[in-house]
């Protein structure tokens, strides 16, 4: 029931009727409109915390994959597998990153805070996308992968707080694009494929 609540919305969400698109179709359009948020989001971000421009990141990514699996060539079910893993990861990096922001400032409802909570939404609307695209999907999560739990160096309200919450948004911006991608390619095989 879930599942069709998501597909509505989706529907809805991009003006398209449900039976004109394939599951990896709306999982594809939901991916690049959470690339297009997670951009919006970053650029939110920057304009409120003006001194980013002055510093640069270091360090690799925050979201972690099992290299096994990066090292062989993954069929179409361990990509979408691999990618569910990844983005149940974001996930919990951004209710970290909320939670954090609220302690701070309290609960605002600005644009920034806006589109954070619509980057939340649509990560969450994608993790139940991809879940239908894996061959036991009941198995599969959809909560966030994280207890919030590490540490970030410094007080709140501090710089490297402030330097935490740039480099999540930038890890959120960097596997949406990544899930565009990924999705995007195995649509297009799966056309190919009933093209045949």
């Amino acid at each position: 029931m879930a599942d069709q609540e998501i597909t509505a919305d989706i529907d809805g969400m991009l003006g398209m009727p449900a039976p004109s698109r394939s599951r990896t179709g709306e999982a594809v359009a939901l991916a690049r409109l959470l690339h297009q948020e997670c951009n919006q989001l970053l650029q939110l971000y920057r304009e409120r915390e003006s001194f980013l421009a002055d510093h640069t990141l270091e360090g690799g990514r925050i979201v972690s994959l099992s290299l096994d699996a990066l090292a062989e060539d993954p069929g179409v079910e361990e990509r979408v597998g691999l990618l569910h893993t990844a983005l149940r990861q974001c996930l919990g990096l951004l209710h970290c990153l909320i939670l954090r922001e609220e302690e701070e400032m309290g609960e605002l409802e600005g644009e920034y805070e806006v589109m954070r909570n619509n980057v939340r939404s649509r990560l969450e609307h994608l993790l139940h996308s991809t879940r239908v695209l894996l061959p036991q999907a009941g198995e599969a999560e959809v909560s966030p992968d994280n207890p919030c739990t590490e540490e970030v160096d410094g007080e709140v309200g501090s710089f490297a707080l402030k330097m935490w919450t740039y480099r999540v948004l930038l890890e959120l911006l960097h596997w949406a694009d990544h899930a565009k991608l990924t999705l995007h390619n195995i649509h297009t095989q799966s056309q190919e494929t009933e093209d045949v």
